[in-house]
Protein backbone atom coordinates (compact mmCIF):
# COMPACT_ATOMS: atom_id res chain seq x y z
CA UNK A 1 0.00 0.00 0.00
CA UNK A 2 1.19 3.50 -0.81
CA UNK A 3 1.14 7.03 0.52
CA UNK A 4 -0.47 9.02 -2.33
CA UNK A 5 -1.06 12.70 -2.98
CA UNK A 6 -3.96 13.44 -5.34
CA UNK A 7 -3.09 16.80 -6.90
CA UNK A 8 -5.66 19.08 -8.55
CA UNK A 9 -5.09 22.63 -9.72
CA UNK A 10 -8.51 24.07 -8.89
CA UNK A 11 -11.05 24.07 -6.11
CA UNK A 12 -14.11 21.96 -5.39
CA UNK A 13 -17.82 22.64 -5.66
CA UNK A 14 -20.47 20.51 -3.94
CA UNK A 15 -22.54 20.38 -7.14
CA UNK A 16 -19.72 19.92 -9.66
CA UNK A 17 -19.60 16.62 -11.52
CA UNK A 18 -15.81 16.95 -11.77
CA UNK A 19 -15.53 17.44 -8.01
CA UNK A 20 -17.70 14.38 -7.36
CA UNK A 21 -15.61 12.33 -9.78
CA UNK A 22 -12.35 13.31 -8.05
CA UNK A 23 -13.72 12.45 -4.62
CA UNK A 24 -14.86 9.07 -6.00
CA UNK A 25 -11.40 8.42 -7.44
CA UNK A 26 -9.82 9.23 -4.08
CA UNK A 27 -12.24 6.93 -2.31
CA UNK A 28 -11.49 4.18 -4.84
CA UNK A 29 -7.80 4.37 -3.92
CA UNK A 30 -8.60 4.37 -0.21
CA UNK A 31 -10.82 1.30 -0.58
CA UNK A 32 -7.70 -0.56 -1.74
CA UNK A 33 -5.88 0.40 1.44
CA UNK A 34 -3.83 3.36 0.20
CA UNK A 35 -3.41 6.49 2.31
CA UNK A 36 -4.55 9.38 0.12
CA UNK A 37 -4.33 13.13 0.77
CA UNK A 38 -5.83 15.70 -1.60
CA UNK A 39 -4.03 18.87 -2.64
CA UNK A 40 -6.32 21.55 -4.05
CA UNK A 41 -6.73 25.30 -4.39
CA UNK A 42 -9.26 27.62 -2.80
CA UNK A 43 -10.12 31.25 -2.21
CA UNK A 44 -10.70 31.61 1.53
CA UNK A 45 -13.46 33.66 3.14
CA UNK A 46 -11.01 36.56 3.61
CA UNK A 47 -10.17 36.53 -0.11
CA UNK A 48 -6.76 34.90 0.28
CA UNK A 49 -5.73 32.45 -2.42
CA UNK A 50 -4.52 29.28 -0.73
CA UNK A 51 -3.13 25.89 -1.62
CA UNK A 52 -4.44 23.16 0.66
CA UNK A 53 -3.72 19.55 1.50
CA UNK A 54 -6.96 18.25 2.92
CA UNK A 55 -7.78 20.94 5.54
CA UNK A 56 -4.20 22.17 5.99
CA UNK A 57 -3.07 25.42 4.35
CA UNK A 58 0.35 24.72 2.84
CA UNK A 59 0.68 28.03 0.97
CA UNK A 60 -1.09 31.40 1.35
CA UNK A 61 -0.55 33.60 -1.69
CA UNK A 62 -2.45 36.62 -0.39
CA UNK A 63 -4.98 38.62 -2.40
CA UNK A 64 -5.14 40.39 -5.74
CA UNK A 65 -3.73 39.79 -9.20
CA UNK A 66 -0.20 39.13 -7.94
CA UNK A 67 -1.53 36.38 -5.68
CA UNK A 68 -3.37 34.82 -8.63
CA UNK A 69 -0.13 34.80 -10.61
CA UNK A 70 1.89 33.37 -7.71
CA UNK A 71 -0.44 30.42 -7.28
CA UNK A 72 0.06 29.56 -10.97
CA UNK A 73 3.83 29.72 -10.73
CA UNK A 74 4.70 28.54 -7.22
CA UNK A 75 4.63 24.81 -6.45
CA UNK A 76 7.42 24.65 -3.88
CA UNK A 77 4.90 24.01 -1.10
CA UNK A 78 3.66 20.91 -2.92
CA UNK A 79 7.16 19.52 -3.27
CA UNK A 80 8.05 20.18 0.38
CA UNK A 81 4.82 18.59 1.60
CA UNK A 82 5.45 15.45 -0.48
CA UNK A 83 9.04 15.24 0.73
CA UNK A 84 8.16 15.78 4.39
CA UNK A 85 5.24 13.34 4.39
CA UNK A 86 7.00 10.46 2.61
CA UNK A 87 4.68 10.54 -0.40
CA UNK A 88 5.38 7.66 -2.78
CA UNK A 89 3.06 8.55 -5.64
CA UNK A 90 1.51 11.75 -6.97
CA UNK A 91 -1.68 11.43 -9.04
CA UNK A 92 -2.23 14.78 -10.79
CA UNK A 93 -5.25 15.81 -12.82
CA UNK A 94 -4.23 17.91 -15.80
CA UNK A 95 -5.70 21.40 -15.98
CA UNK A 96 -4.12 21.92 -19.43
CA UNK A 97 -1.58 24.03 -17.58
CA UNK A 98 1.87 22.72 -18.49
CA UNK A 99 4.52 25.33 -17.66
CA UNK A 100 8.18 25.61 -16.61
CA UNK A 101 7.07 25.79 -12.96
CA UNK A 102 5.13 22.55 -13.25
CA UNK A 103 8.00 20.87 -15.07
CA UNK A 104 10.29 21.88 -12.21
CA UNK A 105 7.90 20.42 -9.63
CA UNK A 106 7.67 17.01 -11.27
CA UNK A 107 11.39 16.96 -11.99
CA UNK A 108 12.12 17.48 -8.27
CA UNK A 109 9.59 14.82 -7.31
CA UNK A 110 11.19 12.34 -9.70
CA UNK A 111 14.69 13.04 -8.41
CA UNK A 112 13.42 12.50 -4.85
CA UNK A 113 12.10 9.07 -5.86
CA UNK A 114 8.44 10.05 -5.92
CA UNK A 115 6.64 8.58 -8.92
CA UNK A 116 4.04 10.70 -10.68
CA UNK A 117 1.26 10.16 -13.16
CA UNK A 118 -1.01 12.74 -14.71
CA UNK A 119 -4.59 12.17 -15.82
CA UNK A 120 -5.53 13.87 -19.09
CA UNK A 121 -9.35 13.82 -18.80
CA UNK A 122 -10.02 14.42 -22.51
CA UNK A 123 -7.64 13.72 -25.39
CA UNK A 124 -7.10 15.33 -27.79
CA UNK A 125 -8.33 18.62 -26.37
CA UNK A 126 -6.84 21.38 -28.56
CA UNK A 127 -9.91 21.65 -30.79
CA UNK A 128 -12.11 22.35 -27.77
CA UNK A 129 -10.56 25.84 -27.61
CA UNK A 130 -11.61 26.88 -31.11
CA UNK A 131 -13.64 30.07 -30.92
CA UNK A 132 -12.72 30.68 -27.27
CA UNK A 133 -11.50 34.11 -26.06
CA UNK A 134 -7.87 35.00 -26.73
CA UNK A 135 -6.91 34.76 -23.04
CA UNK A 136 -7.99 31.12 -22.91
CA UNK A 137 -6.32 30.30 -26.22
CA UNK A 138 -3.08 31.87 -24.96
CA UNK A 139 -3.22 29.50 -22.00
CA UNK A 140 -3.50 26.59 -24.41
CA UNK A 141 -0.51 27.88 -26.40
CA UNK A 142 1.61 27.85 -23.25
CA UNK A 143 0.43 24.32 -22.51
CA UNK A 144 1.32 23.25 -26.05
CA UNK A 145 4.83 24.61 -25.63
CA UNK A 146 5.61 22.72 -22.44
CA UNK A 147 3.42 19.61 -22.22
CA UNK A 148 5.92 17.36 -23.98
CA UNK A 149 8.69 18.29 -21.55
CA UNK A 150 6.29 17.90 -18.62
CA UNK A 151 5.30 14.42 -19.79
CA UNK A 152 8.95 13.32 -19.73
CA UNK A 153 9.06 13.95 -15.98
CA UNK A 154 6.14 11.58 -15.39
CA UNK A 155 5.94 7.81 -15.13
CA UNK A 156 2.85 7.70 -17.35
CA UNK A 157 -0.19 9.58 -18.62
CA UNK A 158 -3.57 8.26 -17.44
CA UNK A 159 -6.13 8.39 -20.24
CA UNK A 160 -9.74 7.39 -20.90
CA UNK A 161 -8.91 6.96 -24.58
CA UNK A 162 -7.24 4.05 -26.38
CA UNK A 163 -4.07 6.05 -27.11
CA UNK A 164 -0.88 4.18 -26.19
CA UNK A 165 1.32 7.28 -26.22
CA UNK A 166 0.33 10.88 -25.33
CA UNK A 167 2.77 13.79 -25.51
CA UNK A 168 5.56 11.26 -26.04
CA UNK A 169 4.83 9.41 -22.79
CA UNK A 170 3.37 5.92 -22.35
CA UNK A 171 -0.21 5.74 -21.15
CA UNK A 172 -2.17 3.81 -18.56
CA UNK A 173 -5.56 3.26 -20.17
CA UNK A 174 -8.57 3.08 -17.86
CA UNK A 175 -12.28 3.74 -18.04
CA UNK A 176 -14.19 6.41 -16.24
CA UNK A 177 -15.57 4.75 -13.14
CA UNK A 178 -18.82 5.07 -11.25
CA UNK A 179 -19.89 5.30 -7.63
CA UNK A 180 -22.65 2.71 -7.43
CA UNK A 181 -23.74 3.86 -3.97
CA UNK A 182 -24.51 7.37 -5.29
CA UNK A 183 -26.59 6.37 -8.34
CA UNK A 184 -30.07 4.90 -7.80
CA UNK A 185 -31.53 2.26 -10.10
CA UNK A 186 -33.87 3.59 -12.77
CA UNK A 187 -37.62 3.07 -12.38
CA UNK A 188 -38.75 3.29 -16.02
CA UNK A 189 -42.24 4.35 -17.06
CA UNK A 190 -44.45 1.78 -18.77
CA UNK A 191 -44.57 2.39 -22.52
CA UNK A 192 -47.49 1.57 -24.77
CA UNK A 193 -47.55 1.98 -28.58
CA UNK A 194 -49.20 5.38 -28.21
CA UNK A 195 -47.75 6.70 -24.93
CA UNK A 196 -45.48 9.77 -24.90
CA UNK A 197 -41.74 9.08 -24.92
CA UNK A 198 -39.41 11.19 -22.83
CA UNK A 199 -35.68 11.46 -23.58
CA UNK A 200 -33.10 12.87 -21.16
CA UNK A 201 -29.66 14.42 -21.60
CA UNK A 202 -27.64 15.36 -18.51
CA UNK A 203 -24.57 17.56 -18.98
CA UNK A 204 -22.96 20.91 -18.47
CA UNK A 205 -23.75 21.45 -22.11
CA UNK A 206 -21.02 22.16 -24.66
CA UNK A 207 -21.03 22.04 -28.44
CA UNK A 208 -19.49 18.55 -28.49
CA UNK A 209 -22.56 17.14 -26.75
CA UNK A 210 -24.40 17.76 -30.02
CA UNK A 211 -27.82 18.24 -28.47
CA UNK A 212 -28.66 20.46 -31.44
CA UNK A 213 -28.62 17.26 -33.54
CA UNK A 214 -31.25 15.73 -31.26
CA UNK A 215 -33.38 18.89 -31.34
CA UNK A 216 -33.14 19.00 -35.15
CA UNK A 217 -34.14 15.34 -35.28
CA UNK A 218 -37.09 16.08 -33.04
CA UNK A 219 -38.10 18.89 -35.37
CA UNK A 220 -37.95 16.63 -38.41
CA UNK A 221 -39.94 13.97 -36.57
CA UNK A 222 -42.78 16.40 -35.89
CA UNK A 223 -42.53 17.96 -39.35
CA UNK A 224 -43.27 14.55 -40.86
CA UNK A 225 -46.27 13.70 -38.73
CA UNK A 226 -44.87 12.74 -35.34
CA UNK A 227 -47.43 14.90 -33.57
CA UNK A 228 -50.20 12.63 -34.86
CA UNK A 229 -48.45 9.48 -33.67
CA UNK A 230 -46.35 9.49 -30.50
CA UNK A 231 -45.29 12.72 -28.80
CA UNK A 232 -41.60 12.80 -27.92
CA UNK A 233 -40.05 15.19 -25.39
CA UNK A 234 -36.40 16.05 -24.73
CA UNK A 235 -35.41 16.95 -21.17
CA UNK A 236 -32.07 18.80 -20.84
CA UNK A 237 -30.67 18.77 -17.30
CA UNK A 238 -27.64 20.92 -16.57
CA UNK A 239 -26.21 24.31 -17.39
CA UNK A 240 -26.81 25.65 -20.90
CA UNK A 241 -24.84 28.75 -21.85
CA UNK A 242 -25.69 31.46 -24.35
CA UNK A 243 -23.07 29.97 -26.67
CA UNK A 244 -25.22 26.85 -27.02
CA UNK A 245 -28.57 28.62 -27.29
CA UNK A 246 -27.51 30.85 -30.18
CA UNK A 247 -25.73 30.01 -33.46
CA UNK A 248 -21.96 29.69 -33.35
CA UNK A 249 -19.16 28.36 -35.52
CA UNK A 250 -19.87 24.93 -34.07
CA UNK A 251 -23.67 24.63 -33.89
CA UNK A 252 -26.96 25.95 -35.21
CA UNK A 253 -27.96 26.95 -31.69
CA UNK A 254 -30.86 25.54 -29.69
CA UNK A 255 -33.08 28.63 -29.80
CA UNK A 256 -33.34 28.98 -33.62
CA UNK A 257 -34.04 25.25 -34.00
CA UNK A 258 -36.73 25.29 -31.34
CA UNK A 259 -38.34 28.33 -32.96
CA UNK A 260 -38.07 26.95 -36.51
CA UNK A 261 -39.76 23.68 -35.62
CA UNK A 262 -42.12 25.08 -32.95
CA UNK A 263 -40.69 22.83 -30.24
CA UNK A 264 -41.20 25.22 -27.33
CA UNK A 265 -43.25 22.64 -25.41
CA UNK A 266 -41.18 19.64 -26.54
CA UNK A 267 -37.70 20.67 -25.34
CA UNK A 268 -37.64 21.21 -21.57
CA UNK A 269 -34.71 22.95 -19.86
CA UNK A 270 -34.51 21.96 -16.20
CA UNK A 271 -31.24 23.63 -15.26
CA UNK A 272 -29.06 21.88 -12.72
CA UNK A 273 -30.76 19.15 -10.68
CA UNK A 274 -29.39 16.88 -7.98
CA UNK A 275 -30.49 14.01 -5.76
CA UNK A 276 -34.18 13.19 -5.66
CA UNK A 277 -35.08 16.00 -8.08
CA UNK A 278 -32.75 14.55 -10.72
CA UNK A 279 -34.01 11.00 -10.11
CA UNK A 280 -37.60 12.16 -10.48
CA UNK A 281 -36.90 13.50 -13.98
CA UNK A 282 -34.92 10.37 -14.88
CA UNK A 283 -37.86 8.19 -13.87
CA UNK A 284 -40.18 9.97 -16.32
CA UNK A 285 -37.76 9.14 -19.14
CA UNK A 286 -37.18 5.95 -21.11
CA UNK A 287 -33.99 6.74 -23.04
CA UNK A 288 -30.86 8.82 -22.44
CA UNK A 289 -28.74 11.00 -24.73
CA UNK A 290 -24.95 10.84 -24.57
CA UNK A 291 -22.52 12.91 -26.62
CA UNK A 292 -23.54 13.26 -30.26
CA UNK A 293 -20.74 15.44 -31.64
CA UNK A 294 -17.36 14.56 -30.20
CA UNK A 295 -16.13 14.71 -33.79
CA UNK A 296 -16.45 18.50 -33.56
CA UNK A 297 -13.56 18.57 -31.09
CA UNK A 298 -11.50 16.01 -33.00
CA UNK A 299 -12.24 13.07 -30.72
CA UNK A 300 -13.00 9.60 -32.08
CA UNK A 301 -12.54 7.39 -29.01
CA UNK A 302 -13.45 8.34 -25.45
CA UNK A 303 -14.88 6.69 -22.37
CA UNK A 304 -17.15 9.36 -20.97
CA UNK A 305 -18.38 9.44 -17.41
CA UNK A 306 -21.94 10.15 -18.53
CA UNK A 307 -22.24 6.90 -20.52
CA UNK A 308 -21.24 4.98 -17.41
CA UNK A 309 -23.68 6.86 -15.22
CA UNK A 310 -26.54 6.13 -17.61
CA UNK A 311 -25.66 2.42 -17.62
CA UNK A 312 -25.36 2.37 -13.84
CA UNK A 313 -28.85 3.80 -13.54
CA UNK A 314 -30.01 1.18 -16.02
CA UNK A 315 -31.14 3.23 -19.03
CA UNK A 316 -30.56 2.49 -22.70
CA UNK A 317 -28.81 5.39 -24.43
CA UNK A 318 -27.33 6.77 -27.64
CA UNK A 319 -23.92 8.30 -28.44
CA UNK A 320 -21.75 8.82 -31.53
CA UNK A 321 -18.12 8.28 -30.44
CA UNK A 322 -16.32 4.97 -30.05
CA UNK A 323 -16.48 3.58 -26.51
CA UNK A 324 -15.05 0.08 -26.15
CA UNK A 325 -17.01 -0.60 -22.95
CA UNK A 326 -20.39 -0.08 -24.64
CA UNK A 327 -20.14 -0.25 -28.44
CA UNK A 328 -21.49 -3.83 -28.59
CA UNK A 329 -23.94 -3.73 -25.70
CA UNK A 330 -27.57 -4.50 -26.59
CA UNK A 331 -28.86 -1.42 -24.77
CA UNK A 332 -26.87 0.97 -26.99
CA UNK A 333 -28.03 2.80 -30.10
CA UNK A 334 -25.16 4.38 -32.04
CA UNK A 335 -25.53 7.69 -33.85
CA UNK A 336 -23.39 8.52 -36.85
CA UNK A 337 -20.45 10.86 -36.03
CA UNK A 338 -21.59 13.63 -38.36
CA UNK A 339 -23.96 16.60 -38.51
CA UNK A 340 -27.13 14.81 -39.57
CA UNK A 341 -30.23 15.17 -37.35
CA UNK A 342 -30.76 12.21 -35.05
CA UNK A 343 -33.41 9.78 -36.31
CA UNK A 344 -36.11 9.92 -33.63
CA UNK A 345 -38.12 7.14 -35.25
CA UNK A 346 -35.07 4.86 -34.91
CA UNK A 347 -35.09 5.54 -31.16
CA UNK A 348 -38.80 4.71 -30.93
CA UNK A 349 -38.36 1.49 -32.92
CA UNK A 350 -35.44 0.54 -30.66
CA UNK A 351 -37.56 1.11 -27.55
CA UNK A 352 -40.50 -0.87 -28.98
CA UNK A 353 -38.27 -3.95 -29.09
CA UNK A 354 -36.25 -3.27 -25.94
CA UNK A 355 -36.63 -5.74 -23.09
CA UNK A 356 -33.58 -5.46 -20.80
CA UNK A 357 -34.34 -4.50 -17.21
CA UNK A 358 -32.41 -1.73 -15.40
CA UNK A 359 -30.92 -4.42 -13.16
CA UNK A 360 -29.45 -6.29 -16.13
CA UNK A 361 -28.02 -3.12 -17.66
CA UNK A 362 -26.42 -2.16 -14.35
CA UNK A 363 -24.91 -5.63 -13.98
CA UNK A 364 -22.83 -5.08 -17.14
CA UNK A 365 -20.81 -2.28 -15.55
CA UNK A 366 -19.99 -3.66 -12.11
CA UNK A 367 -16.33 -3.89 -13.15
CA UNK A 368 -16.27 -0.13 -13.70
CA UNK A 369 -16.14 0.79 -10.03
CA UNK A 370 -13.59 3.46 -9.19
CA UNK A 371 -11.81 0.97 -6.94
CA UNK A 372 -11.17 -1.31 -9.92
CA UNK A 373 -10.20 1.53 -12.27
CA UNK A 374 -7.78 3.19 -9.85
CA UNK A 375 -6.24 -0.20 -9.13
CA UNK A 376 -5.38 -0.32 -12.84
CA UNK A 377 -3.43 2.91 -12.39
CA UNK A 378 -1.46 1.48 -9.48
CA UNK A 379 -0.74 -1.73 -11.39
CA UNK A 380 0.30 0.25 -14.46
CA UNK A 381 2.66 2.35 -12.35
CA UNK A 382 4.41 -0.77 -11.10
CA UNK A 383 5.06 -2.15 -14.60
Amino acid sequence: MMNILFLVFHGFSPHSGISKKIHSQVEGLRESGHHVSVCHYRIAANGHRQRMVDEEVIADYGVGKLAALRQRLSYGSVYRWCRDHQVEMVYARSFMNASPSLISLFSKLRKTGIRSVMEVPTYPYDAEFEGFPLTQRLGLMVDQLFRGRLARELEAIVTFSEEQVIFGQRTIRISNGVDFSAIPLHQPPVLTPCSPVHLIGVAEVHYWHGYDRLIAGLGEYYLHGGDTCRPVYFHIVGGVGESEMMPSRHTQGFAPLIARYHLEDKVIFHGQLFGDSLTEVFNTCSFAIGSLARHRSGITQIKTLKNREYATRGLPFIYSEQDADFDHQPYILKASPDERPVDIQAILTFLDHFQLSPERIRATVTHLSWKNQMNEVVKGLRR
